[in-house]
């Protein structure tokens, strides 16, 4: 990496690192996993939702069908790539769009655990619905505003919001997508500092098309930091009427047709200083914060489509004769099938867990979160690729062509083609390991970077830096190679599952201990070091998973004693955790990454030109720029996606 890639890049992590939330105010089950505790008290019991909130939740679910199965057609939408006016209108008209917007403000105030049960049901149904009333309060303006803004903000804006009028969330840019530092969008402030002026172009900006009101993510003048010039990312409320505010195109994607989404323009808009959401400089913190709860709905939406694709594969493997028996038989389809059944208890029991401590407001769920993102899109993905290989042709045949010739019209392929995206929104995958991998490392960055790559500036002399992080390791450390002292309530479980938790106590500890060999193998450079920081996260989101799915098991055994098949599910799961944790440690130890690294620098500089001089890689013609043709007509009305 050269020097002026090394400067851009501290640049940006400088941001990214004063912008994260620096103490832990409350407990995390994850994190304190990374530390080598256990905190099992905190998963056990399961933190189940309570029979009263349960029975609003219920209640709400049932309007919320009635609406999706008067005015949504899924099919439909999908295929004429237009999402229906009425459909939103009835939503707005039973608050749909007010869910977690609190009562005082005009909204519905469902927990978290409600709403996620809302987007549940969405996702299992139409998950371009699910990304309307999703992306409008998971991260749009309501959350923002409920977390950081001014009473006079939240008494304009939120029952706006509640009673219809649509918002988005504006951060990403055409070059930029998760590099805080290279924000172009500005805002340059009056000279009176009553307004600001707002110049810039947002992309892949959901409901941002349709949207009425917005927030924007845009630069305010710099600090100075260190000695240092400092970007400043601050938090605008726009509204669409605001003149210089344009739509410049309505993107298109493989799936989701239904949705709004598209590239926006700021042309010297004039936005009210009193708009700004919490204060300037704050906004990539504000963003951050937002996503902590926001990314929640994902997740939801995806344990829902599984369970769709669960039953159907169930039916189809009963029913679906081969060779004499049904497939379901056949040892091959049967671990597809197994595993997506246990792969969804798994993601439910993460979701509500994630959920639960949300709705309490005493745990830091940065780590759960995130990690209930990250494992439902990459387990929700794997998972509908296997479900269309169970229905074979049938899963690769679109709903309405099975109908056209007198079959079922049962859905596969367009959940694959809906669902890809879960793994790229709302933080992308990769992103997801960077940002767990840093708030795992939290503890040791604290105690040992000050040490290892000093800041300018730094006050504590080395000699105290090392005194200090000599007196947390030593009886830290020591305490990691005894036994366990974790107390556990496990009689309802199975000898296996007694098992798994005991594994779970035991490898968290094992984790810690390796996370720092490590680090003092790599020192500075295991920043750099994505493969190995990733493989550190997936032992950590397996754990997660395992002891989140043993506590649900639990949950349920309590509710039916007689039934068994929790317990056999969480053993499968925790059967196929516990072979990808044995891999990701093996990976830490001896691994070929530095080929990686080798193979792409030599693609990139175009060493492995002569692989490519027998295919045709020109655009089609249609698609060849051409002076007399800027535009190529979209099969629907790009400029309607909503009627």
């Amino acid at each position: 990496m050269s020097s002026t890639e090394n400067k851009a890049k501290d640049k940006a992590m400088d941001l990214a690192e004063d912008a994260r939330q620096a103490e832990w105010a409350f407990p995390s089950f994850t994190a304190e996993l990374f530390r080598g505790n256990f905190r099992w008290d905190l998963m056990h019991p399961f933190p189940a939702q309570d029979a009263e909130d349960k029975k609003i939740g219920d209640d709400y679910i049932a309007r919320v069908r009635e609406v999706l199965d008067k005015y949504v057609d899924p099919v439909e939408i999908d295929r004429s790539g237009v999402y229906p006016k009425e459909a939103l209108k009835a939503f707005a008209e039973i608050g749909a769009f007010g869910m977690k917007i609190s009562k005082e403000y005009g909204g519905v105030g469902l927990s978290q655990t409600n709403y996620s049960r809302v987007l549940s049901v969405l996702g299992s149904y139409c998950q371009s619905t699910t990304t309307w009333l999703s992306a409008h309060q998971s991260i749009g303006v309501p959350q923002p505003l409920k977390m950081y803004g001014t009473e006079e903000q939240k008494k304009k804006f939120l029952p706006r919001l509640a009673a219809g009028e649509i918002s988005a969330f504006a951060l990403t840019e055409p070059e930029v997508g998760s590099d805080p530092a290279r924000v172009a969008c500005t805002a340059t402030p009056s000279d009176d500092g009553s307004y600001y002026l707002l110049n810039g172009e947002k992309l892949w900006c959901t409901n941002g098309p349709d949207a009425d009101i917005l927030v924007v993510m845009a630069q305010t003048p710099p600090k100075i930091v260190n000695g240092k010039e400092r970007p400043q990312i601050t938090a605008f409320i726009v509204e669409k009427t605001m003149p210089g505010f344009a739509v410049e195109h309505r993107c298109s994607f493989m799936g989701l047709k239904g949705l709004s989404n598209g590239l926006l323009s700021f042309k010297n808009v004039k936005v009210p200083a009193e708009n700004i959401i919490g204060k300037p400089g704050q906004g990539l913190k504000i963003a951050l914060a937002t996503l902590n709860t926001g990314r929640l709905g994902i997740p939801a939406a995806t344990a829902g489509a599984a369970k769709v694709c669960v039953e159907h594969a169930r039916k189809w493997a009963s029913t679906r004769v081969q060779w004499g028996v049904p497939i379901g038989k056949h040892q091959a389809i049967a671990k597809k099938i197994a595993n997506m059944a246990a792969d969804t208890f798994a993601m439910e029991s993460v979701v509500w867990a994630a959920c639960a401590f949300a709705d309490k407001e005493n745990a830091d769920i940065r780590l759960e979160a995130a990690i209930a993102k990250y494992f439902c899109t990459e387990t929700g993905w794997r998972l509908i690729d296997d479900y269309i290989q169970v229905r074979g042709g049938r899963g690769f045949e679109t709903e309405l062509s099975l109908f056209n010739r007198g079959e079922e019209p049962i859905v596969a392929e367009r959940f694959m083609r809906d669902s890809r995206v879960g793994r790229i929104f709302e933080g992308s995958t990769e992103i997801m390991h960077l940002i767990m991998a840093r708030e795992a490392m939290d503890t040791h960055f604290k105690l040992a970077m000050p040490i290892m790559k000093p800041k300018p500036g730094q006050k504590e002399s080395k000699a105290a830096l090392i005194w200090k992080a000599v007196k947390f390791y030593v009886p830290w450390y020591l305490k990691l190679l005894l036994p366990s002292t974790t107390q556990y309530n496990t009689k309802h479980l199975s000898s296996a599952n007694q098992d798994h938790l005991a594994f779970v106590d035991k490898t968290c500890r094992k984790l810690a201990r390796t996370l720092v060999h490590t680090m003092a193998k790599y020192g500075p450079k295991l920043e750099f070091e994505q493969l190995i920081l990733g493989n550190f996260v997936d032992i950590g989101v397996d754990l997660f998973t395992m002891a989140s799915s043993l506590a649900y098991a639990e949950h349920h055994l309590a509710q039916s004693p007689g039934d068994a098949s929790p317990q056999e599910l969480a053993d499968l799961y925790c059967q196929n955790a516990r072979t990808r944790i044995a891999a990701n440690f093996k990976a830490v130890r001896s691994n070929h990454n530095r080929a990686f690294n080798k193979v792409a620098d030599s693609l990139m500089d175009g060493k492995y030109g002569w692989m490519t001089k027998d295919v045709m890689i020109d655009f089609p013609r249609s698609l060849r720029r051409d002076p007399a043709k800027e535009r190529v007509e979209e099969p629907a009305d790009e400029h309607a996606h909503v009627k």
